[in-house]
């Protein structure tokens, strides 16, 4: 069976901090949980989640609904009770064994969220299982719902629940979840929510200090260079703007950031780095960063699946890790590229969203969002099958996750490292 898997934020509406993720898997058909076709979803998404449950149940905890058939075949135990929260809809709470078989899980100590939580004795009989209760509240703006909300949430953190809004998908319904004082949020306009404009780029503090560890080394590592650099969108735009500045006085400009550092130079790299260690100010969102991140090999590894393509996998990864640069720079994204010199098609795509690039771009950001009507046809037009899209997704979101720990592990550079990159600047200039 086809189907696409995507994991979707859950942000806590107070902090703006991610607490976990839900993963939203889709089949073909209009609905993975058709009755119709349940027992053979559920074969399917067991087999699929028993390859792939390291891979994306590692980090925050992750949001999942569970059909009959997948609670009867114990598919919620492939995972750590502490990792995962077991989602309930209307099949479930309609289910004549559903108290024995939600009751059975709880007592093992898994957490669970109602979605579409409704007024229904049904629903308030399976309310002393729950954690969370979940509400699509895009379409549920008139005055009367908005009372009937504002109710299910008083009611709710009455009983110790907390309340999950979904559907948070442009910032009018971010500002009227605010008002319903909601605990989360959930929906596509998330990511863009977490995001402040600056005038200034943001670092990941962790890739700096891995940068500053490297870079006063002996003998740097290029490649090394290129890898870290390469994951951090605010140092990969930084370093190739000053590589193409007319400082240098290249004749030709280069979108290759192994390149970029061969023109930069070590001893230039080691005095700038030096100076991005003490610029002032907080960092980037790092759900932000992470997105850049993997948008760029999740361009890059679909890039490499598709035949004749206009772009290198190369220039697919810079239009991922781009994507988000108008949400980091106070300017239009038009100014913003033209600072430097990625390909016609990438700048294309990711103003206009038009070209093969566009498509691809597209495609990208409809995974996302897990608009799957929008997905399949996208796909198809690039000769990509379903089945490609969701494994290189998953495999992308373990190699971040893995890169990622490392960065946030990295412990900062200390006074005599700083010294030591000053000191290696003036003494060697020429390196």
């Amino acid at each position: 069976m086809d189907k696409c898997v995507v994991r979707q934020a859950i942000k806590e509406q107070k902090t703006d901090s991610i607490v976990g993720y839900e993963l939203v898997i889709q089949s073909d058909e209009d609905s993975l949980y058709n009755p119709s076709s349940d027992s053979i979803a559920a074969n399917a998404i067991t087999a699929f989640l028993s390859e792939n449950s390291t891979r994306i149940f590692h980090e925050r905890c992750t949001f999942m609904t569970f059909t009959p058939s997948l609670l009867f075949r114990n598919t919620p135990k492939l995972f750590d009770k502490d990792k995962i929260v077991i989602q309930i809809e209307d099949n479930i709470v309609i289910h004549p064994l559903a108290s024995i078989l939600i009751g059975k899980y709880r007592k093992d100590g898994y957490r669970f969220a109602i979605n579409d939580f409704q007024f229904t004795p049904k629903y308030f009989s399976m309310l002393e299982f729950a954690d969370y209760i979940k509400i699509d509240i895009s379409d549920k703006m008139s005055e009367e719902n908005r009372r009937s909300l504002e109710n299910i949430v008083e009611m709710a953190h009455g009983f110790q629940k907390e309340f999950i809004a979904t559907g948070v998908n442009s910032r009018q319904i971010y500002d009227y979840a605010k008002e319903l004082k909601v605990d989360y949020v959930e929906g596509n306009y998330i990511s863009d929510a977490m995001i402040t404009k600056t005038s200034k780029l943001e670092y990941m503090q962790g890739n700096l200090y891995q940068l500053i560890v490297e870079v006063t080394k002996e003998e740097p590592d290029v490649e090394l260079l290129e890898q870290i650099i390469s994951r951090d969108v605010a140092l990969t735009y930084a370093i190739l703007k000053m590589a193409n500045s007319a400082y240098f006085a290249v004749r030709h400009q280069t979108a290759s950031i192994r390149q970029a550092i061969v023109r930069v130079g070590i001893s230039q790299i080691k005095q700038w780095v030096y100076l991005l260690s003490f610029k002032e100010g907080e960092n980037a969102s790092e759900e932000m960063l992470r997105t850049s991140f993997l948008r760029a090999n999740f361009a890059s590894a679909l890039v490499k699946k598709i035949r004749k393509f206009p772009i290198t996998s190369s220039d697919a990864y810079l239009l991922g890790m781009f994507s988000t640069l108008e949400y980091m720079i106070d300017a239009t994204l038009e100014d913003i590229l033209t600072e430097i010199p990625i390909a016609d098609e990438v700048k294309q795509a990711l103003i206009s969203q038009e070209g093969d690039a566009g498509k691809l771009y597209k495609l990208i950001l409809c995974y996302e969002r897990a608009e799957w009507n929008e997905i399949k046809p996208l796909a198809e037009e690039l000769g990509l099958q379903i089945n490609v899209l969701a494994q290189l997704y998953i495999e992308c979101v373990e190699d971040v996750r893995e890169i990622w720990d490392t960065i946030v592990g990295a412990e900062g550079p200390t006074e005599e490292l700083v010294q030591e990159a000053i000191g290696n600047a003036e003494e060697n200039p020429e390196d």
